[in-house]
Protein backbone atom coordinates (compact mmCIF):
# COMPACT_ATOMS: atom_id res chain seq x y z
CA UNK A 1 0.00 0.00 0.00
CA UNK A 2 1.52 3.27 -1.10
CA UNK A 3 1.43 5.57 1.46
CA UNK A 4 -1.32 8.81 0.49
CA UNK A 5 0.07 12.01 1.73
CA UNK A 6 -3.46 13.82 3.54
CA UNK A 7 -3.03 16.87 0.59
CA UNK A 8 -2.95 14.12 -1.88
CA UNK A 9 -5.84 12.58 -1.56
CA UNK A 10 -8.31 14.44 -3.75
CA UNK A 11 -5.46 13.34 -6.55
CA UNK A 12 -6.16 9.50 -5.08
CA UNK A 13 -9.81 9.57 -5.81
CA UNK A 14 -10.09 11.53 -8.76
CA UNK A 15 -7.37 8.16 -9.97
CA UNK A 16 -9.45 5.86 -8.67
CA UNK A 17 -12.06 6.99 -10.30
CA UNK A 18 -10.55 7.22 -14.20
CA UNK A 19 -9.30 3.44 -13.07
CA UNK A 20 -12.88 2.15 -12.40
CA UNK A 21 -14.13 3.89 -15.48
CA UNK A 22 -11.30 1.72 -17.41
CA UNK A 23 -12.10 -1.32 -15.69
CA UNK A 24 -15.94 -0.79 -16.48
CA UNK A 25 -14.67 0.12 -20.33
CA UNK A 26 -12.75 -3.25 -20.31
CA UNK A 27 -15.42 -5.77 -18.22
CA UNK A 28 -18.44 -4.30 -20.61
CA UNK A 29 -19.81 -3.52 -24.36
CA UNK A 30 -19.95 0.98 -22.92
CA UNK A 31 -17.92 3.03 -24.47
CA UNK A 32 -16.52 5.63 -21.85
CA UNK A 33 -13.39 6.69 -23.53
CA UNK A 34 -14.86 10.28 -23.78
CA UNK A 35 -15.21 10.11 -20.38
CA UNK A 36 -12.15 9.11 -19.00
CA UNK A 37 -10.28 11.65 -21.22
CA UNK A 38 -12.26 14.18 -19.66
CA UNK A 39 -11.52 12.85 -16.06
CA UNK A 40 -7.92 12.34 -17.06
CA UNK A 41 -7.25 15.90 -18.41
CA UNK A 42 -9.09 16.96 -14.99
CA UNK A 43 -6.81 14.66 -12.87
CA UNK A 44 -3.49 16.29 -14.82
CA UNK A 45 -4.92 20.05 -13.68
CA UNK A 46 -5.53 19.05 -10.30
CA UNK A 47 -2.18 17.60 -10.02
CA UNK A 48 -0.03 20.78 -11.50
CA UNK A 49 -2.49 23.02 -9.05
CA UNK A 50 -1.51 20.80 -6.09
CA UNK A 51 2.08 20.29 -6.58
CA UNK A 52 2.61 23.54 -8.43
CA UNK A 53 1.41 25.25 -5.05
CA UNK A 54 2.50 23.46 -1.95
CA UNK A 55 3.09 24.82 0.92
CA UNK A 56 6.01 24.32 3.09
CA UNK A 57 4.60 22.19 5.77
CA UNK A 58 3.31 19.85 2.22
CA UNK A 59 7.34 19.64 1.13
CA UNK A 60 7.90 18.48 4.65
CA UNK A 61 5.94 15.86 4.34
CA UNK A 62 7.20 15.04 0.90
CA UNK A 63 10.88 15.24 2.85
CA UNK A 64 9.81 12.53 4.98
CA UNK A 65 8.15 10.51 2.58
CA UNK A 66 8.92 6.67 3.46
CA UNK A 67 9.23 6.03 -0.32
CA UNK A 68 12.13 8.73 -1.03
CA UNK A 69 14.93 7.32 -2.74
CA UNK A 70 18.24 7.59 0.15
CA UNK A 71 21.93 7.76 -0.39
CA UNK A 72 22.42 4.23 -1.37
CA UNK A 73 19.64 4.52 -4.19
CA UNK A 74 21.21 7.40 -5.64
CA UNK A 75 24.65 5.93 -5.42
CA UNK A 76 23.10 2.34 -7.16
CA UNK A 77 21.88 5.19 -9.71
CA UNK A 78 24.46 7.78 -10.33
CA UNK A 79 28.05 6.24 -9.51
CA UNK A 80 29.76 2.96 -10.79
CA UNK A 81 32.47 0.61 -8.73
CA UNK A 82 30.97 1.83 -5.39
CA UNK A 83 33.24 0.63 -2.41
CA UNK A 84 32.00 1.04 0.64
CA UNK A 85 34.16 1.40 4.03
CA UNK A 86 33.30 1.29 7.61
CA UNK A 87 34.26 2.16 11.28
CA UNK A 88 35.86 5.23 12.36
CA UNK A 89 39.30 3.67 14.13
CA UNK A 90 38.39 5.18 16.98
CA UNK A 91 35.28 3.25 18.00
CA UNK A 92 33.48 1.35 15.73
CA UNK A 93 30.59 1.84 12.55
CA UNK A 94 28.42 3.71 12.49
CA UNK A 95 25.62 2.58 10.01
CA UNK A 96 23.55 5.75 9.75
CA UNK A 97 26.31 6.78 7.85
CA UNK A 98 27.63 5.04 4.25
CA UNK A 99 31.13 6.40 2.85
CA UNK A 100 33.45 5.20 0.56
CA UNK A 101 35.05 5.79 -2.81
CA UNK A 102 33.32 5.62 -6.30
CA UNK A 103 33.70 6.62 -10.30
CA UNK A 104 31.64 9.63 -11.39
CA UNK A 105 31.81 9.30 -15.08
CA UNK A 106 35.12 7.52 -15.35
CA UNK A 107 36.33 10.14 -12.31
CA UNK A 108 37.47 9.14 -8.67
CA UNK A 109 35.04 10.95 -6.13
CA UNK A 110 34.74 9.83 -2.79
CA UNK A 111 30.72 9.82 -1.45
CA UNK A 112 29.75 10.24 1.85
CA UNK A 113 25.90 10.18 3.27
CA UNK A 114 23.54 9.78 5.93
CA UNK A 115 21.56 6.81 5.57
CA UNK A 116 17.72 6.57 6.56
CA UNK A 117 15.99 2.69 6.45
CA UNK A 118 13.37 1.69 4.32
CA UNK A 119 11.04 0.24 6.62
CA UNK A 120 11.23 -0.38 10.69
CA UNK A 121 13.78 -3.11 10.53
CA UNK A 122 16.34 -1.09 8.60
CA UNK A 123 15.46 1.97 10.26
CA UNK A 124 16.46 1.17 14.03
CA UNK A 125 19.68 -0.68 11.79
CA UNK A 126 20.50 2.41 10.16
CA UNK A 127 19.33 4.19 13.76
CA UNK A 128 16.75 6.36 11.84
CA UNK A 129 19.34 7.90 9.83
CA UNK A 130 20.87 9.58 13.05
CA UNK A 131 24.52 9.72 13.74
CA UNK A 132 26.67 8.78 16.02
CA UNK A 133 29.95 10.91 16.58
CA UNK A 134 31.59 7.84 15.11
CA UNK A 135 29.46 8.40 11.78
CA UNK A 136 30.62 11.83 11.53
CA UNK A 137 34.10 10.47 12.60
CA UNK A 138 34.36 8.18 9.68
CA UNK A 139 33.08 10.60 7.24
CA UNK A 140 35.51 12.99 7.94
CA UNK A 141 38.15 10.08 7.94
CA UNK A 142 37.19 9.43 3.88
CA UNK A 143 36.90 13.31 3.68
CA UNK A 144 40.81 13.42 4.76
CA UNK A 145 41.42 10.13 2.11
CA UNK A 146 39.88 12.41 -0.53
CA UNK A 147 41.94 15.20 -0.28
CA UNK A 148 45.68 13.46 0.22
CA UNK A 149 44.27 11.38 -3.39
CA UNK A 150 42.97 14.46 -4.61
CA UNK A 151 39.82 13.18 -5.17
CA UNK A 152 36.61 15.33 -5.34
CA UNK A 153 34.19 14.96 -2.34
CA UNK A 154 30.39 14.18 -3.15
CA UNK A 155 28.09 14.53 0.19
CA UNK A 156 24.39 13.49 0.64
CA UNK A 157 22.23 14.96 3.43
CA UNK A 158 19.08 13.35 4.85
CA UNK A 159 18.59 13.50 8.51
CA UNK A 160 16.20 14.76 10.90
CA UNK A 161 19.43 15.22 13.18
CA UNK A 162 22.57 14.04 15.06
CA UNK A 163 21.59 11.39 17.59
CA UNK A 164 21.16 13.19 20.79
CA UNK A 165 21.28 10.05 23.23
CA UNK A 166 23.16 9.83 26.34
CA UNK A 167 25.86 7.52 24.42
CA UNK A 168 26.42 9.96 21.78
CA UNK A 169 27.05 12.79 23.85
CA UNK A 170 29.60 10.32 26.19
CA UNK A 171 31.24 9.82 23.05
CA UNK A 172 31.59 13.91 21.73
CA UNK A 173 28.78 14.08 19.73
CA UNK A 174 29.44 18.17 19.53
CA UNK A 175 33.05 17.94 19.23
CA UNK A 176 32.23 15.75 16.49
CA UNK A 177 30.34 17.87 14.37
CA UNK A 178 32.46 20.98 15.11
CA UNK A 179 35.48 19.02 13.46
CA UNK A 180 34.21 18.70 10.35
CA UNK A 181 32.98 21.94 10.29
CA UNK A 182 36.54 23.34 10.68
CA UNK A 183 37.95 20.13 8.64
CA UNK A 184 35.12 20.83 5.77
CA UNK A 185 36.27 24.67 5.71
CA UNK A 186 39.96 23.88 4.93
CA UNK A 187 39.67 21.07 2.27
CA UNK A 188 41.80 21.52 -0.56
CA UNK A 189 39.90 19.66 -2.79
CA UNK A 190 36.00 20.63 -4.27
CA UNK A 191 33.03 19.61 -1.93
CA UNK A 192 29.59 19.01 -2.97
CA UNK A 193 26.75 18.65 -0.80
CA UNK A 194 23.51 17.56 -1.98
CA UNK A 195 20.54 17.89 0.63
CA UNK A 196 17.83 15.00 -0.58
CA UNK A 197 15.43 14.80 2.24
CA UNK A 198 15.50 16.07 5.57
CA UNK A 199 18.67 18.58 6.17
CA UNK A 200 18.18 18.62 9.97
CA UNK A 201 20.43 21.02 12.00
CA UNK A 202 24.02 20.57 13.27
CA UNK A 203 23.52 16.92 11.88
CA UNK A 204 23.05 17.72 8.36
CA UNK A 205 25.37 20.88 8.90
CA UNK A 206 28.47 18.15 9.44
CA UNK A 207 27.81 16.97 5.96
CA UNK A 208 27.06 20.04 4.29
CA UNK A 209 30.26 22.72 4.15
CA UNK A 210 31.12 22.45 0.61
CA UNK A 211 31.69 24.83 -2.44
CA UNK A 212 28.14 24.12 -4.03
CA UNK A 213 25.22 23.06 -1.92
CA UNK A 214 22.09 21.62 -3.55
CA UNK A 215 18.78 21.03 -3.00
CA UNK A 216 16.18 18.45 -4.22
CA UNK A 217 12.95 20.57 -4.87
CA UNK A 218 11.01 18.99 -2.07
CA UNK A 219 13.81 18.66 0.35
CA UNK A 220 13.79 20.88 3.89
CA UNK A 221 17.25 22.21 5.61
CA UNK A 222 16.69 24.02 9.23
CA UNK A 223 18.27 24.26 12.65
CA UNK A 224 15.50 22.72 14.09
CA UNK A 225 12.27 20.34 13.19
CA UNK A 226 8.91 22.08 12.59
CA UNK A 227 8.05 20.40 15.70
CA UNK A 228 10.87 21.11 17.92
CA UNK A 229 10.32 24.79 16.61
CA UNK A 230 6.72 24.87 17.61
CA UNK A 231 7.21 23.75 21.32
CA UNK A 232 9.93 25.80 21.61
CA UNK A 233 7.83 29.02 20.54
CA UNK A 234 4.43 28.30 21.54
CA UNK A 235 4.61 24.99 23.68
CA UNK A 236 2.86 23.12 21.45
CA UNK A 237 4.46 20.92 18.48
CA UNK A 238 1.08 20.69 17.23
CA UNK A 239 1.77 23.81 15.87
CA UNK A 240 4.82 22.56 13.58
CA UNK A 241 2.60 23.35 10.19
CA UNK A 242 2.94 27.31 11.47
CA UNK A 243 6.70 26.88 12.13
CA UNK A 244 7.29 25.54 9.22
CA UNK A 245 5.94 28.40 7.51
CA UNK A 246 8.05 30.84 9.71
CA UNK A 247 11.61 28.79 9.41
CA UNK A 248 12.37 29.31 5.74
CA UNK A 249 12.92 25.91 5.50
CA UNK A 250 12.20 24.81 1.81
CA UNK A 251 14.09 25.68 -1.23
CA UNK A 252 12.34 29.25 -2.88
CA UNK A 253 13.39 30.93 0.53
CA UNK A 254 17.03 29.35 0.97
CA UNK A 255 17.40 29.89 -2.70
CA UNK A 256 16.62 33.58 -2.24
CA UNK A 257 18.62 33.73 1.09
CA UNK A 258 21.53 32.68 -0.72
CA UNK A 259 21.84 29.39 1.43
CA UNK A 260 22.18 26.92 -1.32
CA UNK A 261 23.29 27.30 -4.77
CA UNK A 262 20.76 25.44 -7.08
CA UNK A 263 17.07 23.77 -6.88
CA UNK A 264 16.97 20.31 -8.22
CA UNK A 265 13.81 19.64 -9.96
CA UNK A 266 11.71 16.58 -8.64
CA UNK A 267 9.78 14.60 -10.88
CA UNK A 268 5.71 15.72 -10.36
CA UNK A 269 4.49 14.53 -6.25
CA UNK A 270 8.28 14.08 -5.35
CA UNK A 271 11.26 11.80 -6.28
CA UNK A 272 9.48 8.75 -5.20
CA UNK A 273 7.25 8.93 -8.42
CA UNK A 274 10.51 8.40 -10.37
CA UNK A 275 13.39 7.59 -8.60
CA UNK A 276 15.57 7.12 -12.21
CA UNK A 277 14.34 10.74 -13.07
CA UNK A 278 15.21 12.24 -10.22
CA UNK A 279 18.80 10.61 -10.17
CA UNK A 280 19.67 11.67 -13.84
CA UNK A 281 18.58 15.04 -12.49
CA UNK A 282 20.88 14.88 -9.66
CA UNK A 283 23.87 13.62 -11.85
CA UNK A 284 23.80 16.36 -14.26
CA UNK A 285 23.90 18.94 -11.87
CA UNK A 286 26.93 17.27 -10.26
CA UNK A 287 28.29 17.14 -13.37
CA UNK A 288 28.27 20.70 -13.45
CA UNK A 289 29.35 21.43 -10.42
CA UNK A 290 32.59 19.45 -11.12
CA UNK A 291 33.50 21.29 -14.50
CA UNK A 292 32.85 24.53 -12.68
CA UNK A 293 34.96 23.53 -9.53
CA UNK A 294 37.53 20.55 -10.73
CA UNK A 295 40.03 23.31 -12.25
CA UNK A 296 40.50 25.58 -9.37
CA UNK A 297 43.60 25.00 -7.20
CA UNK A 298 43.23 24.07 -3.44
CA UNK A 299 44.10 27.87 -2.72
CA UNK A 300 41.47 29.17 -4.30
CA UNK A 301 38.98 26.92 -3.46
CA UNK A 302 39.45 27.65 0.04
CA UNK A 303 39.01 31.17 -0.92
CA UNK A 304 35.81 31.20 -2.68
CA UNK A 305 34.34 28.68 -0.16
CA UNK A 306 35.03 31.56 2.69
CA UNK A 307 33.80 34.32 0.37
CA UNK A 308 30.61 32.21 -0.46
CA UNK A 309 29.89 31.88 3.25
CA UNK A 310 30.61 35.17 4.17
CA UNK A 311 27.84 35.94 1.75
CA UNK A 312 25.09 33.91 3.43
CA UNK A 313 22.98 36.26 5.58
CA UNK A 314 22.89 39.69 6.20
CA UNK A 315 24.26 41.74 9.31
CA UNK A 316 23.07 45.10 10.83
CA UNK A 317 25.53 47.52 12.91
CA UNK A 318 23.36 49.35 15.02
CA UNK A 319 24.35 52.95 14.60
CA UNK A 320 25.46 54.81 17.80
CA UNK A 321 22.86 57.22 19.44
Amino acid sequence: MKQVLEFEKPIVELRDKVEELKKLTQDSDIDLTEEINKMEARLEKLEQHIYGNLKPWERVQIARHPERPTTLDYIDEIFTDFIEFHGDRLFGEDEAVVAGIARFHGLPVTVIGQQRGKNTKDNIHRNFGMPHPEGYRKALRHMKQAEKFNRPIITFIDTKGAYPGKAAEERGQSEAIARNLVEMAGLKVPIICIVIGEGGSGGALALGIGDHIHMLENSTYSVISPEGAAALLWKDSAKAEKAAESLKITTPDLKSLGVIDEIIEEPLGGAHRSPGVQAANIEKVIQESLADLRDMSGEELIERRWERYKTIGEIKIPTEV
